[in-house]
């Protein structure tokens, strides 16, 4: 009996624990063209707001909510899907699964959630740290400026 309940567990583990986590990446865009960036605590580097979708959400939802929560802003258009990026090594911290979406966002910027973020940051385009930032937001946001819809 106890060695039929410790399969069922173990399974139940691999089945959570040995599956992707979904999320979502957003690339804002202010009506002045900038794009928004966040300095993540755990890197000290620049890179995409996002996370991950929490159960009973769908995608546009917790693009709406994780913008707001790292970043102040609010958006006004979910303008595209950018790609979804699967690789097992994207995230050096899991295996996870972003879809990116590009989004039109305002407001004011402020850091709201400090246990994950140190600065937010509005950049031109071409002020962009490329080979400096988190994940793989390079080719993430490479994929964007160059209008590509990646599935990777």
């Amino acid at each position: 009996m106890i060695q039929r309940y410790w399969q069922f567990f173990t399974t139940v583990l691999g089945i959570i624990f040995r599956h992707p986590i979904t999320g979502t990446t957003l690339i804002p865009v202010l009506p002045d063209g900038k794009i928004v960036l966040i300095r993540r605590r755990d890197t000290g580097k620049w890179g995409l707001p996002g996370g991950i979708i929490d159960w009973g959400e769908d995608i546009p939802t917790t693009a709406h909510r994780e913008l707001a929560e790292e970043t102040g802003l609010e958006i006004t258009e979910i303008r595209r899907l950018v790609g979804v990026y699967s690789a097992p090594d994207r995230d050096p911290r899991m295996h996870s699964i972003s879809i990116v979406l590009a989004v039109s966002a305002q407001g004011t910027l402020k850091v709201q959630d400090t246990n994950e973020i140190t600065d937010v940051r509005a950049f031109d385009p071409q002020e962009i740290p490329f080979g400096h930032l988190s994940h793989d937001n390079d080719r993430q946001l490479q994929d964007y400026l160059n209008h590509l819809t990646t599935i990777a």
